[in-house]
């Protein structure tokens, strides 16, 4: 079965609320043998995708999508649980997100997957003002701090936190990460707002903080992530 046939049967099980044929096929794909970490980024985060998407352009009731939110939260849960934990790196991170329920399991799932390649992960969601996450920063200097999963709503935050922290000083040597939401919807976001780095999905995230954890726009150099502007174009 073609992973595009089995996301669209997924996606019908969340916006009709069934549980038990949700939960019979993400066994399906684990009775074949896919690992945890594949079944969140091919699975559970394409489909997550795919119900903003529709419910944003008014083509799914807020029923359903509330319906395929939680459910899909709950097996995000138990998800969580076979994920392959990896040797601890020794490093901090902070992950914030966009305050509402997807915004929140977005960034849950990239929480979960940064935990299992081996960061020390602190995931306090969405919704806190920018002086409490700096004060945190502060505190903890994480070597990372990832904002996955923002809304259009938080964007002048996110901009004024970054700048904050560089204005300020605070824990220089701190990346910021971004990734999902409205960065993947704006071409150029990411590095316009100063991140160092941006992922398109909780994996790819992961798997660019793992090849460049020295990245700092301090450097002169542009955002990593899957499309960059040149230094003119931007």
């Amino acid at each position: 079965m073609s992973q595009q046939v089995l996301i669209e049967r997924f996606f019908e099980t969340l916006i009709s609320g069934d549980r038990t044929a949700a939960r019979q096929i993400v066994d399906e794909c684990l009775s074949a043998d896919a690992p945890a970490e594949s079944i969140i980024e091919k699975l559970f985060y394409p489909t997550l995708e795919m119900i903003e998407k529709l419910y944003r352009h008014d083509q799914l009731a807020k029923m359903a999508h509330h319906m395929a939110t939680r459910l899909l939260r709950m097996l995000t849960d138990q998800m969580q649980m076979r994920l392959e934990t990896r040797e601890s790196r020794g490093k901090r991170l902070l992950l914030v997100c966009g305050p509402n329920e997807p915004d929140e399991l977005a960034g849950q799932m990239a929480a979960d997957l940064l935990e299992a390649d081996g960061y020390d992960v602190s995931f306090p969601g969405g919704g806190v003002a920018n002086d409490e996450i700096i004060q945190q920063i502060g505190e903890t200097e994480p070597a990372v701090v990832v904002l996955f999963g923002s809304t259009p709503a938080d964007l002048p935050f996110i901009r004024q936190l970054i700048d904050q922290l560089h204005d300020l000083g605070v824990c220089p040597n701190t990346q910021v990460a971004v990734g999902g939401g409205v960065f993947n919807r704006a071409e150029g976001l990411s590095e316009e707002i100063g991140a160092d780095i941006w992922g398109r999905t909780p994996t790819e995230l992961v798997a660019l903080l793992d090849a460049h954890p020295e990245k700092r726009m301090a450097n002169g150099q542009r955002t990593v992530g899957r499309r960059r502007r040149s230094t003119r174009a931007a």
